[in-house]
């Protein structure tokens, strides 16, 4: 069978290119061949990297939403920005990038539906794939949004999702590490309403358990969680309780599941204090059995295939060194589709998890023009 179209519901991709400095347009082995800097901030080697965009045409994956970083450090749990103000401009920067990336004709911004739907339609009926991959713009963490009326300036740039809360509390809610009681702080009303009347999809990503249930009775717009996956199955609280993923469920979302391993590994870790993985666990004991296991969970919450998809965290979650043991590159993603064929899914179903679902979602909540 010739690979299957993927759409990856999670990749910051602005993250290497700036932070890690990395040449995203060339070859996979070159971006990992790369000369060591003897300056500059690194968290993994570049030998990890997983994803470029000729790696992107390679595997298949036609279309991702990337993600613009800029959090506010507010405690010790990871690295952030000192001001809001810094936070924005490093996020706009990000937003810059991928505007640049388009420019050069390497990938193609889905600005509306109309857009998703022709790249889509391009990619489907050329085989080899050699085409600009496709870009829905979202932000991890909505420090960068100033106060409310700033989100119109973010809309313009193309901005079409917000999560909440990276790690650490955020000025709109608490998120990663905080513990799961901790809800919505004051602004995040406001923000919400302002989100509701431009159009933006709320992911719900990262946010805390009293913060989703808080978000869901304020916001009646469209929802998602693009990289999250189920505590049913590996407790901590960055999976989302059963109850969570049914209100996705409920309100037409998907849930994007992700490939960091220390989402899958079964023990689970606290994500307050993240210690190294090759201290707890071998590279070897999470495979992507292990993933299918939380697709599997959430289609069994849906009673059908259309609220799961992949949101892989690309080269956010550590890289190769972060990924299940069959992933060497996102070439790999199309083996999923095998193990979810070895587990008796169905062609439109597995169509469905890779590409399908985000396809349908975003079709239906991009603005039909801008």
């Amino acid at each position: 069978m010739p690979p299957r179209l993927i759409f990856d519901g999670d990749y910051p991709m602005a993250i290497g290119a700036l932070d890690m400095d990395r040449d995203l347009t060339r070859p996979i082995e070159e971006v990992r061949a790369a000369e060591p800097r003897s300056r500059g901030y690194r968290r993994w080697p570049d030998s990890e990297t997983m994803a470029s965009l000729p790696e992107m045409r390679r595997g298949r994956i036609a279309a991702a939403l990337v993600k613009a970083v800029g959090r506010v450090q507010r405690s010790e749990i990871i690295w952030g920005y000192r001001s809001s103000e810094n936070a924005c401009a490093a996020a706009l920067g990000q937003m810059a990038y991928y505007r640049i990336l388009e420019q050069r004709g390497e990938v193609r911004i889905l600005r509306t539906a109309a857009d998703l739907r022709d790249h889509t339609a391009a990619w489907q009926a050329d085989a080899a794939g050699d085409r600009p991959v496709g870009l829905v713009l979202g932000l991890e963490g909505a420090d960068p949004v100033l106060w409310p009326g700033h989100l119109r300036d973010w809309w313009d740039q193309g901005l079409r999702v917000i999560s909440l809360s990276h790690y650490g509390p955020s000025a709109y809610c608490h998120g990663t590490g905080t513990g799961t009681e901790k809800g919505l702080l004051p602004p995040a009303r406001e923000l919400l309403e302002e989100m509701d009347r431009l159009g933006f999809v709320l992911d719900l990503t990262h946010a805390s358990d009293a913060s989703v249930r808080q978000a869901l009775e304020l916001f009646s717009g469209p929802i998602v969680a693009t990289h999250q996956n189920c505590r049913a199955l590996v407790p901590g609280e960055r999976q989302f309780p059963d109850s969570q993923l049914r209100a996705i469920i409920g309100r037409g979302g998907v849930i994007g599941v992700s490939m960091d391993t220390w989402m899958l590994y079964r023990p689970g870790v606290d994500w307050a204090d993240i210690p190294p993985r090759r201290e707890v666990f071998e590279r070897r004991e999470v495979t992507l059995q292990d993933l299918a296991d939380h697709i599997d969970h959430i289609c069994q919450l849906a009673g059908d295939a259309r609220h799961a998809g992949i949101g892989g965290d690309t080269d956010g979650q550590g890289g190769r060194e972060g990924a299940p043991w069959e992933i060497d590159t996102v070439a790999d993603y199309q083996k999923v589709g095998d193990v979810l064929e070895g587990r008796g899914y169905g062609e439109e179903e597995i169509t469905g998890i890779l590409y399908g679902n985000w396809q349908r979602f975003f079709e239906a909540h991009l603005p039909g023009s801008c």
